[in-house]
Protein backbone atom coordinates (compact mmCIF):
# COMPACT_ATOMS: atom_id res chain seq x y z
CA UNK A 1 0.00 0.00 0.00
CA UNK A 2 1.24 3.15 -0.93
CA UNK A 3 1.38 6.26 1.61
CA UNK A 4 -0.90 8.78 -0.40
CA UNK A 5 -4.09 7.65 -1.71
CA UNK A 6 -6.37 9.40 -4.42
CA UNK A 7 -9.92 9.39 -2.84
CA UNK A 8 -12.98 9.00 -5.41
CA UNK A 9 -16.25 9.57 -5.47
CA UNK A 10 -18.74 7.83 -7.89
CA UNK A 11 -21.48 9.78 -9.08
CA UNK A 12 -23.55 7.79 -11.79
CA UNK A 13 -27.19 7.24 -11.72
CA UNK A 14 -26.56 3.55 -12.55
CA UNK A 15 -26.24 1.34 -9.34
CA UNK A 16 -24.92 -1.40 -11.41
CA UNK A 17 -22.04 0.88 -13.39
CA UNK A 18 -21.14 2.53 -9.75
CA UNK A 19 -20.43 -1.11 -8.13
CA UNK A 20 -18.27 -1.86 -11.43
CA UNK A 21 -16.00 1.33 -11.09
CA UNK A 22 -16.01 0.82 -7.32
CA UNK A 23 -14.85 -2.73 -7.91
CA UNK A 24 -11.86 -1.66 -10.88
CA UNK A 25 -10.60 1.42 -8.66
CA UNK A 26 -10.16 -0.49 -5.12
CA UNK A 27 -8.31 -2.70 -6.99
CA UNK A 28 -5.44 -0.22 -6.89
CA UNK A 29 -3.51 0.26 -3.79
CA UNK A 30 -2.99 3.94 -4.57
CA UNK A 31 -6.96 4.53 -5.09
CA UNK A 32 -9.75 4.08 -2.92
CA UNK A 33 -13.10 4.89 -3.10
CA UNK A 34 -14.55 7.02 -0.23
CA UNK A 35 -18.29 7.06 -1.34
CA UNK A 36 -20.89 7.11 -4.20
CA UNK A 37 -23.81 9.67 -5.78
CA UNK A 38 -26.84 8.52 -7.69
CA UNK A 39 -27.78 12.04 -8.16
CA UNK A 40 -26.21 15.39 -9.16
CA UNK A 41 -27.67 17.21 -5.45
CA UNK A 42 -26.26 13.81 -4.00
CA UNK A 43 -22.53 14.70 -5.75
CA UNK A 44 -22.73 17.85 -4.17
CA UNK A 45 -23.65 16.66 -0.72
CA UNK A 46 -21.23 13.86 -1.28
CA UNK A 47 -18.14 16.06 -1.61
CA UNK A 48 -18.59 17.90 1.40
CA UNK A 49 -18.63 14.77 3.74
CA UNK A 50 -16.32 12.48 2.07
CA UNK A 51 -13.48 14.90 0.82
CA UNK A 52 -12.90 13.18 -2.41
CA UNK A 53 -9.50 14.23 -4.34
CA UNK A 54 -11.47 13.20 -8.08
CA UNK A 55 -14.95 12.79 -8.96
CA UNK A 56 -16.24 10.53 -11.38
CA UNK A 57 -19.29 12.52 -13.04
CA UNK A 58 -21.70 11.19 -15.03
CA UNK A 59 -23.68 14.36 -17.33
CA UNK A 60 -27.31 12.83 -17.36
CA UNK A 61 -28.12 12.17 -13.59
CA UNK A 62 -32.00 13.35 -11.76
CA UNK A 63 -32.12 15.73 -9.83
CA UNK A 64 -29.20 17.95 -10.56
CA UNK A 65 -27.05 16.49 -13.43
CA UNK A 66 -23.27 16.63 -13.60
CA UNK A 67 -22.90 20.24 -15.10
CA UNK A 68 -24.77 22.11 -12.28
CA UNK A 69 -23.00 19.55 -10.09
CA UNK A 70 -19.47 20.39 -11.52
CA UNK A 71 -20.67 23.98 -11.15
CA UNK A 72 -21.47 24.00 -7.12
CA UNK A 73 -18.70 21.40 -6.68
CA UNK A 74 -15.64 23.57 -7.82
CA UNK A 75 -16.97 27.18 -6.39
CA UNK A 76 -15.71 26.19 -3.33
CA UNK A 77 -12.02 26.86 -2.33
CA UNK A 78 -9.79 23.28 -2.38
CA UNK A 79 -12.50 21.60 -4.38
CA UNK A 80 -11.83 17.97 -6.24
CA UNK A 81 -10.99 17.57 -9.35
CA UNK A 82 -13.99 16.69 -11.82
CA UNK A 83 -13.39 13.97 -14.23
CA UNK A 84 -16.51 13.57 -16.48
CA UNK A 85 -17.43 10.26 -18.24
CA UNK A 86 -19.09 11.34 -21.17
CA UNK A 87 -20.37 9.27 -24.49
CA UNK A 88 -20.48 10.80 -28.38
CA UNK A 89 -24.23 11.55 -27.82
CA UNK A 90 -22.86 13.82 -24.94
CA UNK A 91 -20.93 15.90 -26.63
CA UNK A 92 -23.22 19.16 -26.86
CA UNK A 93 -22.35 18.97 -22.65
CA UNK A 94 -18.90 18.64 -22.94
CA UNK A 95 -17.98 22.42 -23.68
CA UNK A 96 -20.47 23.39 -20.78
CA UNK A 97 -19.31 20.99 -18.37
CA UNK A 98 -15.72 22.42 -19.12
CA UNK A 99 -17.19 26.10 -18.15
CA UNK A 100 -18.33 24.46 -15.29
CA UNK A 101 -14.99 23.45 -13.85
CA UNK A 102 -14.22 19.78 -15.00
CA UNK A 103 -10.91 18.48 -15.32
CA UNK A 104 -11.01 16.17 -17.94
CA UNK A 105 -13.23 13.98 -19.53
CA UNK A 106 -13.56 10.46 -20.78
CA UNK A 107 -15.36 8.02 -22.97
CA UNK A 108 -17.56 5.66 -21.01
CA UNK A 109 -16.38 2.80 -23.63
CA UNK A 110 -12.63 3.74 -22.47
CA UNK A 111 -10.37 0.53 -21.33
CA UNK A 112 -10.31 -0.04 -17.84
CA UNK A 113 -6.53 0.79 -17.49
CA UNK A 114 -6.97 3.87 -18.89
CA UNK A 115 -9.52 4.86 -16.67
CA UNK A 116 -7.36 4.21 -13.63
CA UNK A 117 -4.23 6.44 -15.54
CA UNK A 118 -6.90 9.20 -16.09
CA UNK A 119 -8.21 9.39 -12.33
CA UNK A 120 -4.23 9.49 -10.95
CA UNK A 121 -3.46 12.14 -13.98
CA UNK A 122 -6.82 14.32 -12.97
CA UNK A 123 -5.61 14.01 -9.13
CA UNK A 124 -2.01 14.93 -10.01
CA UNK A 125 -3.43 18.42 -10.99
CA UNK A 126 -3.00 17.48 -14.76
CA UNK A 127 -6.30 17.68 -17.18
CA UNK A 128 -7.25 15.06 -19.61
CA UNK A 129 -8.96 15.89 -22.80
CA UNK A 130 -9.71 12.61 -24.86
CA UNK A 131 -8.41 14.06 -28.71
CA UNK A 132 -12.00 12.80 -29.94
CA UNK A 133 -13.75 14.56 -27.63
CA UNK A 134 -11.58 17.71 -28.15
CA UNK A 135 -12.19 17.45 -31.48
CA UNK A 136 -15.36 17.09 -31.66
CA UNK A 137 -15.73 20.04 -29.02
CA UNK A 138 -14.03 22.35 -31.61
CA UNK A 139 -16.59 21.26 -34.18
CA UNK A 140 -19.37 22.14 -31.46
CA UNK A 141 -17.67 25.10 -30.50
CA UNK A 142 -17.38 26.25 -34.12
CA UNK A 143 -21.35 25.39 -35.18
CA UNK A 144 -22.15 27.52 -32.11
CA UNK A 145 -19.68 30.34 -31.56
CA UNK A 146 -21.95 33.01 -30.10
CA UNK A 147 -23.50 31.58 -27.18
CA UNK A 148 -20.51 30.16 -25.94
CA UNK A 149 -17.67 33.24 -25.78
CA UNK A 150 -17.22 35.87 -23.29
CA UNK A 151 -16.10 38.74 -24.94
CA UNK A 152 -14.35 39.85 -21.34
CA UNK A 153 -11.53 37.31 -21.73
CA UNK A 154 -8.26 38.61 -23.38
CA UNK A 155 -4.81 37.80 -23.73
CA UNK A 156 -3.21 40.74 -22.34
CA UNK A 157 0.42 40.01 -21.15
CA UNK A 158 0.83 37.08 -22.92
CA UNK A 159 4.14 36.58 -25.04
CA UNK A 160 3.73 35.63 -28.58
CA UNK A 161 5.77 31.91 -27.92
CA UNK A 162 3.10 31.86 -25.29
CA UNK A 163 0.13 32.43 -27.64
CA UNK A 164 1.52 29.51 -29.94
CA UNK A 165 1.36 27.70 -26.76
CA UNK A 166 -2.29 28.18 -25.75
CA UNK A 167 -3.46 27.62 -29.15
CA UNK A 168 -2.39 24.02 -29.84
CA UNK A 169 -3.48 23.14 -26.25
CA UNK A 170 -6.70 24.40 -27.34
CA UNK A 171 -6.26 22.29 -30.66
CA UNK A 172 -5.82 19.40 -28.12
CA UNK A 173 -1.93 18.41 -28.53
CA UNK A 174 -0.29 16.99 -25.21
CA UNK A 175 2.82 18.14 -24.18
CA UNK A 176 5.17 16.01 -26.34
CA UNK A 177 2.99 17.09 -29.62
CA UNK A 178 3.82 20.36 -28.61
CA UNK A 179 7.42 20.47 -28.16
CA UNK A 180 8.03 18.92 -31.57
CA UNK A 181 5.49 21.21 -33.25
CA UNK A 182 7.34 24.22 -31.75
CA UNK A 183 11.25 22.45 -31.79
CA UNK A 184 10.62 23.25 -27.70
CA UNK A 185 12.17 20.93 -24.79
CA UNK A 186 9.77 19.20 -21.95
CA UNK A 187 10.70 21.78 -19.62
CA UNK A 188 9.85 24.92 -21.53
CA UNK A 189 6.72 23.83 -22.48
CA UNK A 190 5.95 23.15 -19.04
CA UNK A 191 7.17 26.80 -18.03
CA UNK A 192 4.99 28.37 -20.43
CA UNK A 193 2.20 26.80 -19.52
CA UNK A 194 2.56 27.60 -15.79
CA UNK A 195 2.52 30.60 -17.14
CA UNK A 196 -0.49 30.88 -18.95
CA UNK A 197 -1.95 28.89 -16.00
CA UNK A 198 -0.90 31.86 -13.80
CA UNK A 199 -1.72 34.96 -16.25
CA UNK A 200 -4.67 33.59 -17.07
CA UNK A 201 -5.80 33.04 -13.48
CA UNK A 202 -6.89 28.86 -14.98
CA UNK A 203 -7.18 26.01 -12.66
CA UNK A 204 -5.92 23.73 -15.27
CA UNK A 205 -5.31 22.85 -18.75
CA UNK A 206 -8.92 22.43 -19.37
CA UNK A 207 -9.31 25.79 -18.29
CA UNK A 208 -6.93 26.79 -21.05
CA UNK A 209 -8.45 25.01 -23.47
CA UNK A 210 -11.64 27.32 -22.91
CA UNK A 211 -9.66 30.19 -22.83
CA UNK A 212 -8.49 29.84 -26.62
CA UNK A 213 -11.76 28.95 -27.52
CA UNK A 214 -13.08 32.83 -25.97
CA UNK A 215 -10.77 34.33 -26.81
CA UNK A 216 -10.78 33.25 -31.06
CA UNK A 217 -7.38 31.39 -31.00
CA UNK A 218 -9.19 28.24 -32.28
Amino acid sequence: MTDVLVRVLIADDQALLRGSLRVLIETEPDLVVVGEAGTGAEAVERVQACSPDVVLMDVRMPDMDGIEATRRITAHEHAPRILVLTTFDLDEYVYSALRAGASGFLLKDTPPAQLLDAVRVVASGEALLAPTVTRRLIAEFIRHPEPARRPARTLAGITDREREVLTLIARGLHNSEIEHHLHLSRGTVKTHIGRLLAKLDARDRAQLVIVGYETGLV
